[in-house]
């Protein structure tokens, strides 16, 4: 059994909910300290996010140990972009030695995307090769060279990501798989705006049993304004937002509790979805309203793990 709480409430069976928080543009870790204190009875892991948009920000790492001081879970974002094989298997020796049990192999946003646009990218990995690593320096206790591991072994509980709404459609649920079969153990999907969208999804996820061998994380967002909604229907790619969502937003009187309403409502929608292990809720700058949305969706209080 793996040291991770996310890990035992999956495998019980229960609900997970996980939240995220970005850590800061600067060096003061107060309001890492604060959200994570404020979520940890209301989230079973917090997502760190690493470098997001290739924007440099405090490490995803050392915001997981202001995480866990502050009594909660995290959940270490790890990015190809920017470590080649040597550094990332460094870091995920050192994240497992402070204390981390989660880890999310990604790719990484392109970094003309972010504040150091003719930064050099390193992607020596792809997010699939990465989660091999992971794997197997946990379960063949060996690097990626294929030298034996002589000690403690990092036994994390792996991650991935899938988009279920991008382009050429069947071939998001093979990419999932190939994750899958890498060695992911959960998945963490987009934001789902389109339920109809992702209902085929799960189903082609179901036709090929990938929802009995990984956990399946929906994704939600809460939106604040009706602004928001049109951004992210027009011009946010691999995004799906019906255009019934966005003009509830812009006909309700208050656009934030809508939002809420519609996060809420696409929870319990979620909670229904053969496969659906969790959610996974994205506020971006708005991580008070999750304690709002767990209570309203009926989720609190959450389970206990010895």
């Amino acid at each position: 059994m793996l040291d991770s709480k996310m890990a035992k409430i999956l495998s019980q069976g229960q609900f997970l909910v996980s939240g995220e928080i970005g850590p800061p543009k600067h060096a003061d870790p107060a309001g890492i300290k604060k959200h994570a204190a404020m979520l940890k009875e209301y989230v079973d892991a917090m997502n760190l996010t690493d470098n997001q948009t290739a924007i440099v920000r405090l490490s995803s790492i050392a915001a997981g140990v202001h995480v866990l001081q502050a009594g909660g879970e995290p959940i270490i974002q790890m990015t190809a972009r920017d470590r080649n094989r040597i550094a990332l298997q460094s870091d995920l020796l050192g994240a497992y030695s402070l204390g981390m049990r989660n880890v999310l192999c990604l790719s990484g946003d392109h970094q003309s995307f972010g504040n150091h646009p003719t930064a050099k990218n390193v992607h020596d990995v792809d997010s699939i090769q990465l989660i091999r690593i992971v794997k197997d320096l946990r379960d063949e206790k060996k690097f990626a060279c294929g030298e034996e591991l002589k000690g403690q072994e990092p036994r994390f509980f792996i991650g991935a990501a899938a988009n279920p709404f991008a382009d050429p459609f069947e071939f998001r649920v093979l990419r999932l798989e190939k994750k899958i079969n890498a060695g992911a153990d959960f998945i963490q999907t987009q934001c789902i705006f389109d339920m109809e969208r992702f209902e085929r999804f799960m189903a082609l996820v179901r036709e090929r049993g990938l929802h009995q061998r990984a956990k399946i994380i929906a994704g939600v967002m809460p939106l604040k304004s009706a602004r928001a909604a049109r951004y992210m229907q027009q011009s946010v790619a691999g995004m799906i937002v019906p255009d019934e969502i966005v003009q509830r937003m812009e006909k309700a009187a208050d656009p934030k509790a809508e939002g809420v309403a519609i996060c809420v409502e696409q929870i319990k929608h979620l909670q229904t979805i053969e496969g659906v292990a969790g959610v996974h809720i994205m506020a971006v700058m708005w991580e008070d309203i999750i304690p709002t949305i767990v209570q309203d969706a009926g989720l609190h209080p959450r389970p206990q793990i010895e």
